[in-house]
């Protein structure tokens, strides 16, 4: 059953060859649901190099014309540049007993799958959200006139209105305000949001700030879901913020620089050109061959991925 188009030579990796397929399918769809950041900030394909250049442009001016005088193009934008590098390969990988196999009353390999991608999810997470908590710190590259470009922005919410709901709705309207006055599209904001922050949000804030799509208020404060967006800006929620981990330090195989002290952190909000991502090589499995199997009586699975993050664009 496990055959290619009906080609069984009898060993192992003929005979199961579509097992493998199931398992990896397993572990991306794991990995694709459980990551917040992926869809949220700008992603390329790095390919045949080591890193990947992003260009920034900044505004221009508008000018009369003179009767007489030639128009000769002389008014062109500002422009700088950002290079993002790839972190070294990032694993995630566990031994799968044959016996362990059998005896188990569950699928241990889906289980371990979900677990692969999981933490490949989780690691991925981590590193957007210091960069983006980074990136409100940092002014902006372009310096020249018209500009400068405006910078990153703090908003503060006051010692312990961390979960203070209605300090976080006035944070979030104070953000959309920051970002319309900076010229910021109003497409791709988002929010990220501690757990406890967003149930905050249902529990505290009037109902009228529910999302009716997801039924009636009794259904959304059961559910605990339908609380999508606020002025503009939709929410997220991760156990990945900054400030969960308090300070972070850089090691062995991080590229770029994702330590800080984000103590003081609290949330995130921020349009998708605030952090770019470079991805050599995307979520993948790879489990040992028919040889170390018969060796060892079971297989090594590994997920992996290589990517590196930084930020972009501080107005964001």
């Amino acid at each position: 059953m496990g055959a290619v188009n009906k080609i069984n030579d009898g060993s192992y990796d003929s005979k199961y060859a579509t097992y493998l397929k199931l398992f990896s399918g397993e572990m991306i769809k794991a990995y694709e649901s459980a990551t917040i950041a992926k869809d949220t900030v700008q992603t390329r394909t790095l390919r045949n190099g080591k890193s990947l250049q992003f260009i920034y442009t900044g505004r221009m001016q508008a000018g009369y014309h003179t009767p007489g005088t030639p128009i000769l193009g002389s008014g062109d934008p500002p422009v700088a540049e950002k290079t993002i590098v790839c972190d070294d390969l990032l694993i995630s990988s566990a031994f799968v007993y044959d016996l362990d196999e059998t005896l188990a009353h569950y699928s241990l390999r889906s289980e371990i799958s979900a677990k692969i991608g999981h933490a490949l999810a989780e690691a991925y997470d981590k590193k957007i959200f210091r960069i983006i908590a980074k990136a409100a710190r940092q002014a902006h590259p372009i310096t020249a006139a018209p500009g400068p470009e405006p910078g990153g922005s703090v908003i503060q919410l006051g010692t312990t209105n961390e979960y203070n709901a209605q300090a976080l709705v006035d944070a979030f309207f104070e953000a959309a305000s920051i970002l319309d006055e900076k010229n910021v599209p109003k497409q791709g904001r988002h929010a990220v949001l501690s757990p406890r922050q967003y149930y905050a949000l249902i529990s505290q804030v009037d109902s009228n700030i529910l999302n009716r799509d997801y039924g009636n208020t009794s259904g959304n404060l059961q559910s605990g879901e339908g609380l999508y967006e606020i002025a503009g800006i939709s929410i997220k929620r991760s156990n990945n913020l900054p400030f969960l981990a308090g300070t972070v330090s850089s090691v062995p195989g991080e590229n770029n620089d994702y330590s800080g002290d984000f103590s003081t952190h609290c949330g995130l909000i921020y349009q998708r050109d605030a952090a770019g991502v470079v991805e050599a090589i995307g979520p993948q499995v790879q489990t040992t061959g028919s040889d170390v199997r018969t060796m060892y009586q079971g297989d090594v699975v590994v997920g992996r991925l290589a990517m590196g993050a930084d930020w972009l664009n501080p107005r964001t």
